[in-house]
């Protein structure tokens, strides 16, 4: 699985809109470990964004 598609699969779920198929083909192909690394980056990624949104919005 390529890290392109480890990044869709990860931001699909996030958002939590999935097809079955595509749920299942992904299930089959992915990289436990890659999922877990990419989820850990996004989740920071997220908060970071969060932290500057209200940053922002305070100032």
């Amino acid at each position: 699985m390529s890290l392109l598609r480890t990044v869709k699969t990860v931001l699909w779920s996030f958002i939590g809109i999935r097809k079955k198929s595509a749920y299942e083909e992904d299930l089959g192909a992915a990289n436990p470990f890659h999922i877990i690394a990419v989820a850990l980056v996004a989740v920071a990624l997220f908060v970071v964004g969060l932290i500057a949104v209200v940053r922002w919005v305070v100032k």
